[in-house]
């Protein structure tokens, strides 16, 4: 049995989430300690105690610590079987996270299967959904997986409510994933989306974001009401390159003005675009057990975060991959061998 301190490191859920999806994956036991221990609130919530459900009954097997606050879990999987899975949350915890938990086995089983989670889809604590769909499913189908996904309802923090279905067909030979040069600007853009919530508050993020980026509004900007459970606003922006899309997003939060929000987005946004990097920090982190459990590959991306080292180090220890991160000028190239 593999043991995993969930303090190291990052000390949080992606150390419990990359566990279990290669403990299904590879068929090894795994017990993980001290399970999100460098967190306000550490042991499970509800999002993860619903991965570790999840990975469960897919891979059926048999864990034990399967509670709320539970501080050390234990999983011994079984065979890993295609199906038509449903999860639910029960709170606005990341549907997304819970289906980056789970999407792995089923891509690695090779098989046609269905997955549907219903939670948050657009909250501070994951990249939103729109994410997965055009970032991290086009970089999976470039390996060789067969995914897509679609978006039933948005879900926000605090409310939550939100559903997202992703479908995994027959994979394809698999590939190493390449992807060094960005190649040049093809276009930037913003888009704000609101949900009960007074109009202007998207309006005055698109006006701010747009002056500090030198966007223009008539042209690059775009407002979209979206229709959910509870109030919530998300801020996107996009950086279409030669070779690649980026999408980056910033969340309105109570006591948050829409002024802050946007400044924060466009910095996220003047940070990348002064780089060479091809990919940012949250696909590099999504993308390394995926390549790990295919042929590996190369990318640049920007200094790697404690995110991305962690669950660099627990892909090793199952796979024994090795995964380096070395300075190239103005990017990181990551490589998986």
């Amino acid at each position: 049995m593999i043991t995993i301190d969930g303090s190291f490191g990052e000390g949080g859920g992606q150390i419990l989430r990359s566990s279990l999806a290669l403990s299904a994956i590879t068929g090894e036991p795994v017990r993980i300690e001290n399970v999100r221990a460098n967190r306000s609130k550490p042991g499970l919530l509800r999002q993860h105690l619903t991965a570790l459900n999840a990975v469960t009954e897919i891979c059926g097997g048999h864990a034990s610590g399967a509670e709320l606050g539970s501080s050390e879990i234990m999983l011994r999987p079984g065979t890993v079987r295609p199906g038509n899975y449903v999860f639910s949350v029960g709170s606005a915890g990341s549907a997304n996270l819970v289906l980056q938990t789970v999407l792995p086995v089923l891509l690695h089983l090779g098989q046609p299967s269905k997955v549907t989670v219903q939670g948050g889809t657009h909250n501070p604590s994951s990249p939103p959904f729109d994410f997965l769909t055009e970032c991290f499913f086009p970089a999976l189908r470039k390996i060789g997986y067969a995914v897509d996904g679609h978006l039933n309802a948005y879900g926000y923090y605090p409310a939550g409510g939100g559903e997202i279905v992703a479908k995994v067909g027959a994979s394809n030979d698999l590939c190493s994933f390449e992807h060094l040069e960005r190649g040049d600007e093809v276009s930037r853009s913003l888009e704000a989306l609101i949900s009960n919530l007074p109009g202007d508050i998207a309006k005055r993020e698109l006006e701010t974001a747009s002056k500090i980026l030198g966007i223009d509004c008539e042209t690059g900007c775009s407002f979209r009401s979206t229709d959910s459970r509870g109030p919530g606003n998300a801020l996107f922006g996009r950086l279409e390159y030669e070779h690649g899309s980026v999408l980056m997003a910033q969340f309105g939060q109570k006591r948050v003005s829409a002024e802050q929000v946007a400044k924060r987005l466009a910095k996220q946004m003047r940070t990348f675009e002064a780089s060479s990097a091809a990919v940012d920090h949250h696909l590099a982190d999504q993308l390394l057990l995926p390549m790990a459990i295919a042929k590996g590959g190369t990318f640049s991306t920007l200094r790697p975060s404690l995110h991305a080292t962690t669950n660099a180090e627990i892909i090793s220890k199952f796979t024994g991959r090795r995964i380096s991160f070395e300075t190239a000028g103005s990017h990181t190239v990551c490589v998986v061998r």
